[in-house]
């Protein structure tokens, strides 16, 4: 049904279904979606967990001498203990900050050498936009996967390393997408009254150019820690991470070293936990991720 709009003069206009739409905010019921709240609440209490970890457990998850090797699931160590008998709860609480350290510092590099190889290369043109677009393609051709085990296997063990490892391969691809846009946003009318008018590159990435991708970067920040956190994993699952450290991937490397552990009761507490919180992750930042772009984005779903 067709709604109206009165105006001055007893004339009724009718409002087109579109126009009602806008009015309306379908941004805002977007952002009210059952899957961005899901997304939402299940990482908000991997945060909780990650920033309270130390009022969640009483043991260190390096102390090697917080119980017997190999206990079972007790009031005092409620996942039990690993071999060297530390205990397994405190790893997977403590685990949390790490997966999501990697996410946080590896997406916001990434997402810092996507500006440089794709958002300045457009603002500026000619030249550099082109030299910069051909690095670009270069990366995207390199395989992926056997790049990050070379350079995971070359980063010395180091948590840094493995980080800006992630982060150099997420930079091209999220380049490209940034890139696009810009040049969009290069060929605008305000921009080009902008640069009329004697506004320099500063001012025009600072007034026009970020605001304009500000959508994008931050899509490509979630979607991008989700990978950082599945990638970390997988490092340190492979060996590659530091073996000192804590991490699930490194969790699940210890658990699955154990022969013959799918035939003992053990994976139950030591591998199934960590298994579900790091799909739970994944999945959380993957639904934010995905949610977020028709909120960022209203044209991104084609109109039923």
């Amino acid at each position: 049904m067709t709604e109206a709009v009165s105006v001055p003069g007893d004339i009724t206009l009718p409002l087109a279904p579109d126009e009602r739409d806008d009015r309306g905010g379908p941004g805002r019921r977007r952002a009210r979606s059952p899957m961005l709240t899901a997304g939402l609440v299940v990482l908000g209490i991997v945060v909780l967990v990650a920033v309270f970890a130390p009022l969640l457990t009483p043991y260190d998850p390096r102390n090697a001498s917080a119980g017997r090797a190999l206990e079972q699931p007790s009031a005092r160590h409620w996942l039990g203990t690993d071999v060297p008998g530390r205990d397994i709860f405190a790893q997977l609480v403590y685990g949390a900050r790490a997966s999501l350290t990697v996410a946080a510092v590896a997406g916001s590099l990434a997402m810092a050498g996507a500006i440089v190889l794709g958002v300045l290369p457009a603002l500026v043109g000619g030249v550099a936009d082109r030299a910069s677009n051909r690095f670009v393609t270069f990366l995207l051709a390199l395989p992926g996967a056997p790049l990050l085990v070379l350079l995971g296997s070359l980063a010395l063990n180091s948590r840094v390393a493995v980080i800006i490892v992630i982060a150099v391969l997420g930079a091209p691809p999220n380049a490209r997408t940034l890139r696009s846009q810009a040049v969009t946003l290069r060929q605008r009318g305000f921009v080009a009254s902008a640069r009329g008018f004697g506004g320099g590159p500063t001012y025009v990435l600072r007034r026009h150019f970020l605001p304009g991708l500000a959508p994008l970067i931050i899509v490509g920040f979630v979607n991008w820690a989700s990978v950082a956190v599945g990638l970390e994993a997988g490092l340190t699952f492979l060996g590659l991470g530091d073996p000192s450290g804590i991490s699930w991937g490194l969790m699940l490397n210890r658990a699955l070293g154990q022969q013959s552990i799918y035939l003992s009761p053990m994976w139950v507490w030591w591998v199934l936990p960590v298994g579900l919180v790091l799909t739970l992750t994944l999945l959380a930042l993957t639904v934010v991720g995905v949610a977020l772009e028709p909120v960022f984005n209203p044209r991104s779903q084609s109109p039923s």
